[in-house]
């Protein structure tokens, strides 16, 4: 929970409990910042020897990236001459994977640089997006070819506020900075956010897109609104957190807000000093599907920001044939979304979907129960199964992979060997 005028980072959660028990993955974890940006979903601060900066890399590829194919993926492009925004804690330059993407950026905090992140929230979120491919680990962001501008707003010494992340939004309007990922979010009145909606109606008559995280408060089991992404404006996506089963993930918060979601659960990532750790949040599914906008933005330069918005919801995989609090328009389909070429005219409709029009090229609507995903403690379990089974993390993120693929085709109605 936050103080009504203060924007805070999507809260983080525990998503390695069981494999910190193990010695072999006692550097791997949930990067956890120390500052307000570190709370779980409970309230509860992480302690920072949950992730060892400049640790080991994890050598699996994972789930996330198992269900995409990077050859399609990057047919048109890698994301190069794009820059990112990012507004967050700032982005470590000391990792390799991010040293030749990270722009020198701007920070909004007294006394620091937007390169430097004790935090390690904002590098994470950097590495989803544009981390490099490199040898050792099957990590690397979704557009491994653009650049990132890191916004710093907090660290951890100082928490965000409005202030600051409208001071990002303006700086990205006069920099000319076309994609801003802004995972963080306020739950502070609608009375309250005069300020912020004027900078976000700004950088829409700039033509910027903002992707937005929904917010970690699903698991309270009411609906809750966190701004910017709760905002209405055309150029806002917001993005709530899937699973492996293309459901909405406990945590993820629900509202008519939602737009799309995107995977979200122990999502691996960068992190200062070198090195990767596990984490989940819609923090970091909104970073998911920034690097697919960036791709797609390569790719269809002319594009406005409300088409490429409307294009990712069109082409978003389905669980029924309607838009809803939990997932939106569907899970993000980042293949789909590059291969159509169809160049959107307005917002898909439940009519779209029900009539099967607006899923991808020639596809059929197949619904699936959408449930609300694993519990912390069904999580726990299957950890605790891949460690018997497989001593190690590569073989479980591995192995979660294979379980992801397995789940997608079925609901994409192919057959499953």
């Amino acid at each position: 929970m936050t103080l009504p005028a203060t924007a805070t980072a999507s809260p983080t959660r525990r998503a390695a409990a069981v494999l910190a028990a193990t010695a072999a993955l006692a550097a791997l974890g949930v990067a956890g910042p120390a500052a307000t940006p570190a709370a779980a979903d409970d309230g509860t601060q992480l302690a920072s020897t949950d992730c060892q900066f400049g640790g080991k890399v994890i050598k699996g590829t994972p789930w996330s990236l198992q269900r995409v194919l990077t050859k399609q993926l990057w047919a048109h492009g890698n994301g190069k001459g794009i820059k990112v925004g990012v507004v967050d804690t700032g982005t470590d330059t000391q990792n390799t994977q991010l040293s030749g993407a990270v722009a020198k950026g701007k920070s909004f905090v007294s006394g620091s640089k937007a390169t430097k992140d004790e935090v390690g929230h904002g590098t994470k979120v950097a590495g989803i997006i544009a981390a490099r491919k490199t040898d050792g680990t099957g990590f690397h962001g979704m557009a491994p070819g653009a650049t990132i501008v890191p916004l710093q707003t907090s660290t951890k010494e100082a928490g965000g506020n409005l202030g600051s992340m409208i001071s990002a939004i303006n700086f990205a309007i006069q920099n000319h900075i076309k994609l801003i990922n802004v995972s963080q979010g306020t739950t502070a009145d609608e009375s309250q956010l005069g300020p912020l909606v004027a900078a976000v109606n700004r950088a829409e008559q700039a033509g910027i897109l903002i992707v937005a995280s929904a917010g970690n408060s699903g698991e309270s089991g009411k609906d809750s609104n966190s701004y910017p992404a709760a905002l209405p404006n055309s150029n806002v996506l917001s993005v709530a957190a899937s699973d492996r089963n293309n459901e909405r993930a406990p945590f993820s918060s629900p509202n008519k807000h939602v737009d799309i979601a995107a995977p979200g659960v122990d999502m691996v990532s960068t992190v200062p000093a070198g090195g990767q750790c596990v984490d989940q949040g819609t923090s970091f599914s909104a970073p998911y599907a920034t690097g697919v906008a960036a791709l797609l933005m390569q790719q269809h330069p002319d594009w406005e920001p409300k088409q490429v918005i409307w294009h990712l919801e069109s082409t978003a995989m389905r669980t029924h044939a309607f838009r809803d609090k939990n997932v939106g328009w569907g899970v993000l389909d980042p293949v789909t979304a590059i291969k159509d070429d169809t160049e959107p005219t307005r917002q898909p409709t439940n009519a779209d979907l029900q009539n099967g029009t607006s899923n991808g090229p020639g596809e059929k609507i197949i619904a699936a129960k959408l449930t609300l995903g694993e519990t912390p403690q069904e999580r726990n379990a299957r950890y605790g199964a891949y460690l018997v089974i497989g001593g190690g993390l590569g073989l479980a993120v591995i192995a979660a992979g294979a379980m992801a693929r397995r789940d997608w085709l079925r609901r994409r109605g192919e057959d499953v060997l």
